[in-house]
């Protein structure tokens, strides 16, 4: 921000520079306002033009996300086309040392926000002015959809144009590779790589970048291929029925609701769910088109409190049995289902209750496959560092290789051997061999069929949930987030535990300490605090990298006594050891006396 006393001229020469080869009219306009403002000695205006031009957006490992707006520090068309042209002219570097092919191809996605399509268009008339084979979808869709064209079209890369669940001015640009890197998004240091490459490229005038309409509008061949290969992959895994005919539970009918969350997902989960023979579904229609405005929910996010609210309506008019929920690009999953305790009638599922369930569903489907061959089961079950260990106890009794990866579906669809992997912020990878991302899609198709085995069998999740609690012992979590001023001052909290690292929580003594900013504990050095408690309770601390939180996730765990009772038992501790972390950070934050 703004420091006392220091001269505007440099940002707004900048400013102005900026506006002078900005092609959106309403972005330049912006910009010259705020100069003008400036100019006159408005100080709030001063504030806004150095939040939008004192830096360069980040080009991280998630791509970009920012706010729309002008200026190096927002998501605009000159932020976008430069972007492009570095990315492009990295997957050049590559071809030229042979890691791809000569040209280098691309497809772009794009989802249903405010520009994206404008953005898309921009990236593929620069990647095609750099000489690139592009392809470019015709309309939006889910970013599943386009990580799965990364690897069924064989291009070098991919890029998405979506910020997923943020709120509704903002928007990203989201990076896969394909080659050696199978469509997964991107990882270090190829981040840093990308981001030299930018900047060599912003130096230029934006005048100066070529540009071309030469490139491949695709047709609806992806969308089906997806469809198609995702539908074969679900029947494929299914569980049987008692005769062996069909799968388990197929004559039976439920009472589903879907909500796309004013997003992109509607269409086409809708076609996988007709292809894999699953009950059709009743829509919350005011969030079943694309919208970026997203006028029914704040935050387009189905943890937020009351994203959720009209699809528990609509649900209770018809008496579902079933909510499903995507976010706005389609690539994270929510259900509920009906709880009488629940004051809407229906409870969601956690991240890391749902994870389990499908982590223990794909366990079982290995080992129906290994059964049937003759063989053993094989393959990893995968999480975040930040998501319930309930996991690895599924992995112990069935054999199978178990790995936690940092926070990212780029750390979790690299894991060698991978048959599922989840993180708890409602991110599920049911079927790695269709798409190396997140999938809401596919995992919401797996979710639909389990509820109608159970329904089959006149049974329900929350009985699943407790046959699981007693077969690999009750896991209760719970995330605390903290919000701060700044980026930085969640970093700086951060340092503060790190210095002086708490030896006990409530009363309970920490066992084990591990600092994954040291080499060698994870995929890269990390941010992240780990805690092992003597109960076998665990707590995590990190920054948060896209916003000024510091977030802390616990973890408790029993093995004794009845389903209810472990239940309960994980959940006394879990509510201590949260009031504990309470106390800490409040101390942590206490200004030092002098």
């Amino acid at each position: 921000m703004e420091t006392p006393g220091r001269d505007p001229e440099p940002l707004l020469a900048a400013a102005s520079a900026w506006a002078e080869q900005d092609p959106d009219g309403a972005t330049r306009d912006e910009t010259l306002r705020l100069v003008s403002r400036v100019r006159d000695g408005d100080a709030a205006a001063l504030v806004e033009l150095t939040a939008a031009f004192d830096g360069r957006l980040a080009f991280g490992t998630a791509g970009l996300r920012g706010p729309l707006g002008a200026g190096p520090l927002r998501m605009n068309r000159v932020v976008v086309s430069q972007t492009s042209a570095g990315f492009a002219a990295f997957l050049l570097d590559r071809a030229a040392r042979g890691e791809t092919a000569q040209p280098p191809s691309i497809v772009i996605g794009y989802d249903g926000r405010v520009n994206s399509d404008v953005f898309a268009r921009d990236a593929a008339e620069i990647m095609a002015g750099a000489g690139l084979r592009v392809f470019l979808f015709p309309t939006p869709g889910p970013t599943p959809l386009t990580a799965f064209a990364v690897r069924h079209l064989g291009v070098s890369a991919g890029v998405m144009v979506t910020a997923s669940h943020n709120p509704p001015r903002d928007n990203g640009y989201k990076v896969y590779l394909g080659d050696a890197d199978a469509g997964s998004q991107i990882v270090p240091p190829v981040d840093d790589e990308i981001a030299g490459r930018i900047a060599e490229i912003a130096a230029r005038p934006l005048g100066e970048l070529p540009r071309s309409s030469e490139y491949t509008v695709l047709g609806a061949a992806v969308a089906d291929a997806y469809v198609a290969d995702t539908a074969a992959a679900l029947l494929a895994g299914f569980p049987r029925d008692a005769a062996g005919t069909g799968a388990a539970g197929s004559g039976t009918d439920l009472r589903i609701v879907y909500t796309a969350m004013h997003g992109v997902g509607s269409e086409l989960a809708r076609r996988v769910f007709s292809a894999a023979a699953l009950p059709s579904v009743t829509v919350v229609p005011e969030q079943d088109r694309p919208d970026g405005a997203f006028p029914t929910v704040a935050f387009p996010n189905p943890e937020e409190p009351g994203a959720l609210d009209l699809a528990f309506r609509v649900a209770r008019a018809v008496d579902a049995e079933l909510i499903v929920a995507h976010d706005p690009d389609a690539d994270r999953l929510a259900i509920a289902l009906p709880d009488a305790s629940a004051s809407e009638g229906y409870r969601r599922l956690t991240g890391n209750e749902l994870g389990l369930l499908l982590g223990w569903r794909a366990a079982e489907r290995e080992r129906v496959r290994a059964e049937l061959l003759g063989t053993e089961a094989t393959g990893a079950l995968a999480c975040t560092i930040v998501s319930s260990p309930a996991l690895r106890a599924v992995a112990a009794e069935y054999g199978l290789d178990y790995a936690e990866t940092l926070s990212g579906f780029k750390w979790v669809s690299r894991v060698p051997g991978l048959i599922f992997g989840f993180e708890e912020a409602l991110g599920y990878l049911t079927h790695p061999a269709i798409v190396r991302d997140k999938d809401g899609i596919s995992a919401s198709a797996d979710a639909i069929a389990m509820v109608r085995e159970l329904a089959a069998a006149g049974r329900t999740v929350w009985d699943l949930l407790d046959e699981a609690g007693e077969r690999f012992g009750h896991f209760a979590s719970t995330q605390i987030t903290l919000r701060l001023d700044s980026m930085a001052a969640a970093s700086a909290l951060a340092a503060r535990i790190r210095e002086h690292p708490p030896r006990e929580f409530g009363g309970v003594a920490v066992t084990t300490v591990q600092d994954l900013l040291v080499p060698g504990l994870a995929e890269v050095p990390a941010d992240v605090l780990r805690f092992d408690l003597a109960d076998g309770a665990r707590v995590m601390i990190r920054p948060s990298g896209t916003e000024p939180k510091l977030k802390v996730y616990l973890d408790t765990f029993s093995a004794e006594g009845s389903a209810a009772e472990r239940r309960e038992a994980a959940q006394r501790a879990l509510d201590a050891l949260t009031a504990a972390l309470g106390d800490t950070l409040a101390a942590l934050q206490e200004p030092e006396s002098e």
